[in-house]
């Protein structure tokens, strides 16, 4: 086990990702031919990404093949008019900082002379959130959050079957490793304030399968699945600061953890290829419902708490198609519908989060062995509007006013088959 967590706390300090781009705090970003369809790519599956989109798609690939990405994101900060608990019922804005991130992916993948086994280990980034305010002493939701940070990695050894002609299946193992930052500035009253950090990292264990079938010669219909995560955040640095007046609490460093429900998630997909033109239509669960709660415990009890979320599962819906103009070019285009699973009574600003619509292109290109692989897409989320400040253990939460927000990514596959 130590071997896995080495090479996950690498792996997450080279190429870890923090932001928030499907519904909630997912990232469905694992492959670049993937994101230019819109992410309907469950039933197509016919490259190394297969090990993330769906696993018993490996034995469609030939050799042996490695596949390197990234995806670039630019997060236009989310911006809030209204009034929180520190506005005194005046309406104010506040914008959270403009953010840069990158959502790694890297495959290895084997298929047998025959073609009837398939074997492979995937590293991707399931799981990102990133949002902070400008200013820790003037933020309006200073009390709530100034600064948030998830990170995950997640190495997936897989296995894949031909079980005849028309049936593959594929599972595999997750190993994931998190690290969490939360920050925070708690008012007591006018010019008493301190300043809280908390970071803490932790690992879980999870499964997944995938099962493809080819209906017809032109038909594939696939399904696939993935276990949800218990991340388990034990001996997290709990570090109180900053004391701008006396106040009633110790300062320095104490003991704190905490476990974060991380969702399952489920797809269902069909696609068709007529000539040169592939079209996908998928269905993707998440199973948010994992998320009742955000706790921290403390060594110092006053300084636990303990956040009601509730959030719900979720299907969005995806589409993409492929034309390809000539053997070596393809081009590509899709659209996903993400809608959100929180609800406007425990929405935090934390994750201001809403229904969101993905638009995607993209290209392919093979050059010998090579393959490349590029996208982009606009996520435009649909402003929210919310309405919930109220008192949970004791402190006053929450916002009424309206969010807005969108983002921009981009991305390179470089693909190799030997």
């Amino acid at each position: 086990m130590r071997g896995w967590r080495g090479l996950a706390v690498i792996l997450l300090l080279l190429l870890s990702a923090s932001t928030s781009f499907a519904a909630g705090f997912r990232l469905p970003e694992a492959g670049n031919k993937a994101n230019a369809m819109g992410f309907a790519f469950t039933a197509q599956a016919d490259n190394p990404s297969a090990i993330y989109y769906n696993p018993a798609g490996l034995t469609q690939l030939e050799g042996n093949n490695i596949a390197l990405g990234v995806t670039y994101v630019r997060e236009n900060g989310n911006q809030f008019t209204g009034t929180t608990p520190l506005t005194g019922g005046a309406t104010a804005s506040e914008t959270q900082e403009d953010l840069n991130f990158f959502i790694p992916n890297l495959y290895y993948t084997h298929t047998s002379k025959t073609r009837g086994v398939a074997y492979g280990v995937g590293v991707f980034a399931p799981f990102g959130l990133g949002q902070e305010y400008k200013n820790s002493n003037t933020s309006i939701f200073r009390n709530q959050v100034t600064e948030i940070d998830l990170k995950t990695v997640v190495i997936n050894p897989t296995i894949a079957f031909d079980i005849n002609e028309f049936l593959s299946v594929g599972l595999g193992i997750d190993y994931l490793w998190g690290d969490v930052k939360y920050d925070k500035t708690p008012v007591l009253g006018p010019g008493a304030q301190f300043k809280t950090n908390l970071e803490g990292s932790g690992d879980a264990w999870g499964y997944n399968f995938g099962i493809l079938v080819k209906a017809t010669r032109n038909v594939k219909v696939g399904f696939s699945y993935r276990s949800g995560f218990d991340l388990d955040i034990k001996d997290g640095d709990f570090r109180a600061s900053d004391n701008t007046a006396p106040l009633p609490v110790p300062m320095g460093t104490t003991r704190a953890s905490g476990v974060l429900g991380l969702p399952a998630t489920a797809a269902f997909g069909v696609a068709y290829t007529y000539e040169r033109f592939t079209i996908e239509a998928d269905l993707d669960w998440t199973f948010w419902s994992s998320y009742r709660r955000l706790q921290i415990k403390n060594d110092f009890p006053p300084y636990s708490s303990t956040q009601t979320k509730n959030w719900n599962n979720v299907c969005a819906f995806r589409t993409g198609v492929e034309y390809r103009v000539t053997d070596p070019l393809a081009l590509r285009a899709g659209f996903s519908h993400d809608p959100t699973p929180a609800p406007t009574e425990t929405l935090g600003p934390e994750l201001p989060d809403a229904d969101r619509k993905y638009y995607t292109v993209g290209a392919g290109y093979k050059v010998g062995r090579w393959t490349i692989d590029v996208s982009g897409i606009y996520i435009d989320k649909k402003d929210r509007d919310v309405s919930n400040i109220r008192f949970e253990g004791g402190a006053p939460v929450g916002q009424n006013g309206t969010w807005e927000g969108d983002a921009w990514l981009a991305g390179l596959d470089i693909a190799y088959r030997f």
